[in-house]
């Protein structure tokens, strides 16, 4: 045993002082066990020059005593005992190979070192400076958009897509380049005229295109009964009038419309009524026939009138039988081209919306040409106040009141704060200048497109206090508490009951926060919390890009990547909405299917495009996020499944302890050859034999192994090729698995560790920045009560939204 150190001398006295408080006073400590853990299991590895990891315990500058002078010293080495804490506690140190401490002596310990660091951070609060200017997200700005207008965005045709930092795209958003900024000019321009959809401004067009690799043999959910492939999209109509519809059939490279045989027919649909039923043949089952279908799909038009606001548009096929024929000569799921997926008929490539041609009823074309669309429709922009304008023969002070009648309300959810007269000043401006120029109208459309262009709007602004000290933490303020809870829950704007709590100083109150945390987790609103936060934290949109090799995988389409993303999607909204135990994602003996996803799973007696809950058993092989198609995909590369890339997704986002970075200039794992069939446990064993592998791979390779029963698409397999699975692993802390089961069963045997990560991911999310050394204590504090609750979601909601790191800021 080496000589004690002063780092041993004052961990010894601090686990003494602690285990007294938890036991009283009369407690006796064992200062022989305790020096023997950092003596025999830490020293050796981690002093001088030569340190693991760069870790040189010796070199801590920790005071001898229990005072103030130890909360200098904890302070000032703050990261490193950070990370001390978070490798004992996931038990990844000593390494598996090396003389481990009894899991006794492991608890003493981090009951220490953690109590230390809590009572530094309760006696020193000091959370981590998150930016004081922040962009919305593009995502952020849609739901903005959306709950101040009424208006559905397309944010991906209108911005860029935002970097991402830490696992999320609200990370990386401090700043505003002019090329972003022109942007945000022509989406506000755009958005103002279709949420005023005033007379006069022209005639606009949009399409709606379909993915190439998308199935359209089996109903649609959203279309109705009866129906088959197709797609359904909503679009906002800026004003009534005379819309042209067109629809476009898929075809191949020789410009051949895919799968058509015969004659089909094709409906066109508005809000799931029919406005027109089209025909199409085969050009072989036409008279004259000269193999020319160039112009089959040139007819598929129709014009009919649609009321203002948002419409759910439809292009589908009714339903004909398959013929036995067809059906034998493609026997998978997937139908989408004329090489390994010959479609077995066809489906639409797009559907495009041009008008308005008129908005009133002499601007109708005769009733040959068009179909009727009720004329009433209650849409969300049908109780907004733009509905309630003077004509232009009002005067200008009628006008100015009732300009400003519109703007104060929506500029107060806008800006997320009170509004001022000389808020109010630039907008009036541009809607004086439109409307001395085309009406009232033209000029509310104007001054609503400065809004969405002021910094007050696109920037999330935290202001310091004026008396604020520099290096001292103060509390944010009431209506910038709104905002964070706000983009944290529903990523978008504060509603007016946070906005009328801020303004009377509640919001603060610990009563009143947890009662609008529980009020806006039963909203709507916090299904962002599923396809937002939960896709970035679960990789679920790396889905978009994942394109396994057809060659392998010929069963893959695009309705089968969008079925292995909404069951995981609605696994964490189910946890959400009905407050379970966030461990059900690792535990859950139920999932959300449709047929499609079911038959991928083998999974019987579930059929349509509906997803719906179904309980399984352990025959099925499925439930928690473990087990799901989206994680294992995301997980896997084209050709082949990734124990590296699993494991490293398990040690991320379940445990909390990724690997670091590979060292430059390592060599790429060996592809297996008709030479050297090895399989990918031995190449990566071979991969492991270079030291400079060896220290990452030996903590993601051996949990990557217990998923290895599923292929690269999420299907169960017992054998790779010709070779049976091994799928036996061991975990950090040196327990043996085999298999998917064991894994979850040692996750769920140490559930603090997960808990742990999601309130990490909880708190980074919420931030907008990466969880600090300083948020440690914060995050211990959320995960212990969240276990006094079983640890229900809304417990770690609540944790974040009452920590200091989340209402509080420091003084750079």
């Amino acid at each position: 045993m080496r000589q004690e150190t002063p780092l041993i001398a004052v961990l010894l006295m601090m686990l003494a002082s602690v285990c007294q408080r938890a036991y009283g006073e009369g407690y006796e400590f064992d200062l022989t066990t305790a020096a023997s853990f950092f003596a025999d299991y830490c020293i050796d590895c981690h002093a001088g020059e030569d340190a693991a990891s760069g870790l040189d315990l010796e070199e801590l500058d920790v005071a001898t005593a229990l005072g103030d002078a130890s909360l200098d010293a904890l302070s000032a080495d703050l990261e490193t005992w950070e990370k001390v804490v978070k490798r004992l506690r996931a038990r990844q140190m000593p390494p598996v190979e090396a003389e481990r401490p009894a899991e006794a002596a492991y608890v003493a310990t981090l009951n220490q070192l953690e109590g230390a660091l809590d009572n530094l951070a309760e006696r020193r609060p000091q959370p981590a400076r998150t930016l004081a200017i922040r962009r919305l997200t593009r995502t952020e700005y849609r739901n903005a958009v959306r709950d101040l207008l009424a208006v559905e965005v397309d944010v991906e045709r209108l911005l860029p897509a935002d970097q991402e930092s830490h696992g999320f795209d609200n990370v990386t958003v401090g700043d505003l380049s002019p090329t972003l900024l022109n942007r945000y000019i022509t989406a506000a321009q755009q958005i103002s005229r279709t949420a005023i959809g005033a007379r006069d401004r022209g005639i606009g067009g949009v399409n709606f295109r379909l993915r190439p690799d998308q199935t359209q043999q089996e109903h649609v959910q959203g279309l109705p009964l009866g129906t088959r492939g197709g797609g359904l999209f909503r679009h906002h109509f800026a004003r009534a009038g005379v819309y042209e519809f067109q629809i476009r059939l898929t075809r191949d490279r020789d410009e051949n419309i895919e799968g058509l045989h015969g004659t089909h027919e094709i409906d066109l649909l508005v809000d799931r009524e029919l406005i027109k039923r089209f025909e199409v043949v085969a050009p072989q089952y036409k008279k004259g026939y000269d193999r020319d279908d160039t112009m089959i799909d040139a007819n598929l038009i129709a014009r009919t009138h649609v009321s203002a606001g948002q419409h759910a548009i439809g292009a589908t096929f009714p339903l004909k039988a398959s013929s036995l024929s067809e059906i034998k000569r493609q026997p998978f799921d997937a139908s989408f081209n004329r090489h390994r997926h010959p479609r077995r008929a066809p489906a639409i490539f797009e559907l495009s919306v041009t008008g308005p041609f008129g908005s009133s009823e002499t601007d109708r074309p005769d009733a040959e040409s068009v179909s009727s669309v009720h004329e009433t429709k209650t849409t969300p922009s049908s109780k907004s106040p733009f509905n309630d304008i003077p004509d232009d023969t009002a005067d200008r002070e009628h006008a100015f009141s009732s300009a400003r009648d519109i703007l104060q309300p929506l500029m107060r959810r806008a800006y997320r704060r009170p509004v001022t007269s000389e808020d109010l000043s630039t907008p009036l401006k541009f809607f004086e200048r439109e409307w001395q120029r085309y009406g009232f109208e033209a000029g509310v459309e104007s001054a609503i497109a400065a809004v969405l262009v002021n910094p007050n709007f696109l920037l999330r602004i935290e202001a310091e206090p004026a008396n604020a000290q520099s290096g001292k933490p103060y509390r944010v303020s009431e209506f910038e508490l709104a905002s964070r809870l706000s983009f944290f829950l529903w990523s978008s704007l504060p509603d007016d009951e946070l906005l009328d709590l801020a303004a009377a100083d509640r919001l603060h109150n610990r009563e009143e926060l947890r009662r609008q945390v529980l009020r806006m987790l039963a909203d709507e609103r916090a299904g962002a919390m599923a396809t937002n936060f939960a896709d970035q934290w679960l990789y679920l949109r790396n889905l978009e890009s994942f394109s396994p090799d057809l060659r392998l995988f010929p069963d893959f389409d695009d309705n089968l990547r969008q079925a292995f993303r909404r069951e995981t999607q609605l696994l964490f909204d189910c946890v959400l909405r009905e407050d379970r135990s966030v461990l059900d994602l690792l535990s859950a003996d139920f999932s959300f299917l449709n047929g499609r996803l079911a038959t991928h799973y083998g999974i019987d007696g579930v059929v349509g495009s509906r997803f719906r809950r179904v309980d399984l058993d352990e025959a099925s092989r499925r439930g928690g996020l473990l087990r799901q198609g989206s994680v294992l995909a995301v997980s896997s590369y084209a050709t082949r499944t990734s124990p590296t890339i699993r494991g490293n997704w398990v040690l991320e986002n379940l445990m909390g302890t990724p690997a670091p970075p590979p060292p430059p200039n390592v060599p790429a794992l060996q592809e297996k050859s008709t030479i050297t069939a090895l399989s990918i446990r031995e190449r990566l064993a071979e991969h492991r034999a270079d030291p400079a592998c060896a220290a990452c791979h030996d903590l993601m390779d051996p949990i990557g192994f217990a998923l290895e029963n599923y292929d690269a698409v999420g299907r169960w397999r017992e054998f790779d090729g010709e070779e049976k699975i091994d799928a036996s692993g061991t975990l950090p802390d040196g327990t043996d698995i085999a298999g998917v089961g064991d894994l979850e069963d040692a996750l769920l045997a140490r559930p603090e560790l997960f808990v742990g990560t999601l309130a990490e991911k909880l708190l980074t999310y919420a931030l907008g920045r990466g969880v600090a050394p300083s948020d440690g204590a914060a995050i211990r504090k959320i995960v212990r009560q969240a276990a006094e609750a079983d640890d229900r979601f809304s417990a770690l909601v609540l944790g974040v939204v009452e920590s200091v790191p989340f209402q509080m800021r420091v003084v750079e």
